[in-house]
This record gives C-alpha cells, sequence and structure tokens, in this order.
C-alpha cells in the first residue's frame, strides 16, 4: 500500500519524523549533559528544541494518521501502526508535560521533568522501531505489493512466502 500524503512522489510522514526524533533527542543529550556539567546554558537551549520537537512530532502525527487510515484492518500492519502511533502521541505529551514542569526553571533539568524526557527518549526508540518494521519490513507507505502480514524481522524469517 503506498502513501496517501505525498510531495513530489515521496511520503510526507517519513521525511517528517527526523525532526521530532533529533530535536526531542538532542533536548535530552543536552540536558542530561546540563546536569552532569552543571551548564545551565545546554539546560536553556533544550526548551525550545522541546518546543519544537512537540509541534514537529504533532505534524508528523496528521500525516502518520493519514497513512494510518489506508492500511487495511485486521493486518499486521494495522496492529503495529497503531502502537507505533499511539505510542508517540504519548511520547510528545511526556515531552509536553516536561517542558511545562520546567516553565519556571527552564535552565535547571531535574527531577521528574528530566525523567519524563529519558523516558520519551527510550519510548521513541521503540516506535522509532516499529515505523521502521512498517516501512522496512512491511512496505507500508512505499509498496503497492507490500506485504503486510510478513513475520517480524526478528523472527529470521523471510517477509515474503517466497
Amino acid at each position: 500500500m503506498e502513501s496517501r500524503a505525498k510531495l513530489l512522489g515521496h511520503p510526507i510522514h517519513p521525511m517528517l519524523i527526523v525532526f521530532p526524533l533529533g530535536l526531542l533527542g538532542m533536548a535530552v543529550i543536552f540536558d542530561l549533559l546540563a546536569v552532569v556539567a552543571g551548564q545551565t546554558t545546554l539546560g536553556q537551549a533544550s526548551r525550545p528544541m522541546i518546543a519544537a520537537g512537540i509541534i514537529t512530532g504533532l505534524l508528523a502525527a496528521l500525516f502518520g494518521a493519514i497513512d494510518w487510515t489506508a492500511i487495511p484492518a485486521g493486518t499486521r500492519a494495522k496492529g503495529i501502526a497503531t502502537t507505533h502511533g499511539l505510542g508517540n502521541v504519548i511520547i510528545v505529551a511526556l515531552f509536553a508535560i516536561a517542558w511545562w514542569l520546567r516553565r519556571d526553571t527552564p535552565g535547571a533539568p531535574s527531577g521528574l521533568p528530566l525523567a519524563l524526557e529519558v523516558i520519551g527518549l527510550l519510548a521513541a526508540l521503540v516506535t522509532g522501531w516499529l515505523g521502521g518494521e512498517l516501512v522496512d519490513r512491511l512496505g507500508v507507505g512505499v509498496d503497492r505489493g507490500a506485504n503486510l502480514d510478513a513475520p517480524s524481522s526478528l523472527s529470521n524469517q523471510p517477509a515474503t512466502g517466497a
């Protein structure tokens, strides 16, 4: 199945996901470095990165939802896509809460906000893998002849029946 939302022949959703992944991931790294090195400047720089990551994450979610509607119900791909999408919405929510909790001390990440960011980043590794499974293994969004019920890439089985 091909993507429903394309730009110049390419699916839009995969073009956009690099922004929230990069921005939110770097925000966590900056915050951890801020804590370890005591550099409030790094902590202050992470807060606008989180805001931009939330905005671009919501934009990527919009195009992901459009593509999700094209996946046939009852397929392995639909289940993975649902988990991937809901997981990413939760991740964006975790970062939004962390961003809001830090409003009075933007340069001093600590406690609950920092924990939410780390949990969000670890969860993004899982949802990112699920997105890779959809595209790279099942061919969702890129191949009219996609095998939407291919076994997991961890199964050591071929994606096709051949």
